[in-house]
């Protein structure tokens, strides 16, 4: 953790003197909370790239179900053929399905080092890399309002109602925001035949659980803690939400949506508004095929003669030949 700890130091305690440069207390909780903030905004910019693959990912994995519905009924009495198959369709497609995992799996090494330098360095006023002693016991001993402590929970609430309210306040509001991140991304962005296969699957059972993970959790969290993570999650859902609305995945309602935005545009500026016509197939009536005779052998032919064909007529004074 070390490394995280120098990482983590460096970037709170550069918006901690940008804040105190221009005028706010030092000392002060709300002085902190906006360092952390600013923490969160900083590693989220840095993990824009990763959201970027995770978004494409999550777009080509979306795409590619109604294949691997037809490989999963093709192949679904051999499991190993099956998943050399579905392999083989990721690496054609360009789709990694870990990608939608990495902003989240970076974020937590993160978030346990900004944990464990609340909770136990702050808190102790124990200083820690770029974080020295004096701003440590400045760290640990701010409070917000002048009588919640940042580094408190709601389980270390020492008897303070003020605490346990806040902490619950974010523990829901981190809550929410997670389960609308998950929500809006499947209801907006998510063909039709996506949210029947395996990978709908996962992302209705992450839309549950990970709401519920957040909140026994988040009982246990510093309020500062409970502050980057609920910043982040509004990140997120501002980000993802100028991500579907601008650029949504084909076949979805958000693209629906978008082509209803452009057209009403289009019109609202006199330009000429570009229609998708759908072909239509008619109905041609081919005409019916000739049927063949079936072939017989030479004794069913014999039995029926009704099917051998009629002689031809003898030319006039001709012969028998």
């Amino acid at each position: 953790m070390t490394p995280l700890y120098y990482a983590i130091s460096a970037v709170l305690v550069a918006w901690h003197w940008m804040l105190t440069t221009l005028g706010l207390d030092p000392d002060g909780g709300g002085t902190w909370v906006l360092a952390i903030i600013g923490l969160t905004l900083t590693v989220r910019a840095l993990l824009i790239p990763l959201f970027v693959k995770q978004i494409k990912s999550s777009r080509n994995m979306q795409l590619i179900q109604p294949k691997v519905k037809e490989l999963q009924k093709k192949y679904g009495h051999d499991r190993e053929r099956l998943a050399q198959e579905t392999m083989k369709l990721y690496k054609d497609s360009g789709t990694n399905p870990f990608a939608s995992c990495l902003p989240i799996l970076i974020q937590m090494p993160i978030f346990l080092a900004l944990f464990r330098l609340l909770d136990h360095h702050a808190a102790q006023g124990d200083g820690i890399a770029f974080l020295t002693k004096d701003m440590a016991e400045s760290f640990g001993n701010a409070k917000l309002f002048g009588t919640i402590p940042i580094t408190a929970t709601f389980l270390k609430s020492d008897g303070l109602l003020s605490v346990q309210i806040l902490a619950a306040v974010l523990v829901v509001a981190m809550t929410a925001t997670t389960f609308t991140t998950q929500r809006q991304l499947m209801s907006k962005n998510m063909p039709a035949d996506a949210l029947s296969g395996p990978y709908a699957q996962q992302q209705k059972l992450l839309l549950y659980v990970l709401p519920v993970v957040f909140a026994v959790g988040g009982i246990a969290f510093p309020i500062g803690v409970l502050f980057y993570w609920t910043t982040s999650n509004l990140w997120t859902m501002g980000q993802q939400f100028y991500v579907i609305r601008n650029n949504p995945a084909p076949g979805t309602a958000a693209a629906t949506a978008k082509a209803e935005r452009d057209r009403a545009k289009a019109a609202k500026h006199g330009k000429p508004v570009e229609t998708v016509v759908e072909p239509v197939v008619e109905d041609v009536k081919r005409p019916p095929t000739r049927q063949q005779p079936k072939k017989q052998s030479k004794a069913q032919r014999k039995q029926s003669p009704g099917q051998r064909p009629a002689p031809k007529p003898k030319p006039e004074g001709g012969t028998d030949e």
